[in-house]
């Protein structure tokens, strides 16, 4: 069961390897949370839902920062899963996350809340990924669509498209939602959620969250320290990503390994880190997740807030098995963020 107490372990390991989170929306979503738990809410495994149960994922589409500004009014959850529920003609019976980094594990919670559903604990990434359709759901078969969405000025949107046209017809749905909107999408049977899902990920999450915990424990696959050092230059990138329709500037860091080998360490990034090189070598590359660590305060560094003579701390987490296929790098690998590599 999830409740206020649990929430709390939740809500900071959510953030352990979360990049993109903004202050004040992830405390709002946090805050919304609290209020709507007033009864626990039962998590539970996709194994042990029945078969034919309509599941749903649910996530923050748009940007966190504009969540934090245009408030919610909080009929958010309910408008999108019932528009689904209209569409389909079946009432769902557990709501699932897309994935599980600061405030998109606890949008799922408060629409679990809200409807007084289950929470499925698992995810569609085991890690994060900038677009709707990147998820270990889509690599098992499951369409996003149909999605609903839901606006904080009482807009619903529902959208049936191709998978591969999802993320360019969100875009300027959400701007004209000011900004964020909240999906309920990828809807599925238990049965076939259990076969795609990265399980037990919620469960990680609140034990990393718990005081005194290892940062590695909120990792489904481990965690691998690739260097530590001092953050050197950070400049523009015309090296991929120009033609990509992602939500970011490529860009690339340049890390000075202290101790050990000394290396020049750069992070290629579209959105987030998707490739690093040492002295020129590829060291590590998406569909695993790379990260910088702060070493001032432990917190994840975003892209566009790095800057010379941070230090950092550099950490890859190998992503999910689902991943490491080729549809799953075909997806999130390289070539996905415009790489030709």
């Amino acid at each position: 069961m999830i409740g206020r107490e649990e929430l709390r372990a939740l809500a900071a390991g959510s953030r352990l390897f979360a990049t993109g989170a903004a202050e004040s929306s992830f405390h709002l979503a946090a805050d919304w949370a609290g209020a709507v738990l007033d009864t626990p809410v039962r998590l539970i495994a996709a194994s042990d839902l029945p078969p034919d149960m309509l599941c749903v994922a649910v996530t923050l589409v748009g940007s966190t920062t504009a969540l934090g500004e245009q408030l919610p009014g909080g009929g958010e959850p309910a408008r999108a899963v019932q528009a689904l529920e209209r569409r389909l003609g079946t009432r769902a019976g557990a709501i699932v996350a897309l994935n599980l980094a600061a405030e998109n594990a606890l949008l799922p919670l408060i629409t679990a809340a809200v409807l007084g559903l289950p929470l499925v604990d698992g995810d569609g990434t085991g890690r994060v990924f900038p677009l709707v359709e990147q998820t270990t759901y889509t690599l098992g078969g499951i369409s996003s669509t149909p999605l609903a969405l839901a606006g904080p000025g009482g807009e619903l949107v529902l959208i049936e498209t191709a998978p591969d046209r999802v993320e360019e017809t969100l875009r300027p749905v959400v701007l004209s939602f000011g900004g964020w909107g909240l999906a309920a999408c990828y809807p599925m049977r238990a049965a076939d959620l259990a076969r795609v899902l990265v399980p037990g990920t919620v469960s990680m999450l609140m034990a990393a969250g718990l005081p005194g915990a290892s940062r590695s424990a909120a990792a489904p696959y481990g965690v691998r320290r690739l260097c530590e050092g001092r953050i050197v230059a950070v400049e523009g990138s015309s090296g991929h990503g120009a033609d990509l329709a992602m939500p970011s500037v490529p860009s690339s860091i340049v890390v000075e390994e202290r101790g050990g080998l000394g290396r020049l360490v750069r992070l290629e990034a579209h959105n987030e880190i998707v490739l690093a090189l040492a002295d020129g070598a590829a060291v590590a590359m998406a569909p695993d997740q790379i990260c910088m660590i702060s070493s001032a305060d432990g917190v994840v560094v975003d892209v566009d807030k790095a800057g010379p003579g941070m230090s950092v701390e550099v950490l890859v987490l190998p992503a999910a098995p689902a991943w490491h296929t080729d549809k799953g790098r075909a997806l999130g690998g390289l070539r996905a963020f415009g790489v030709p590599l």
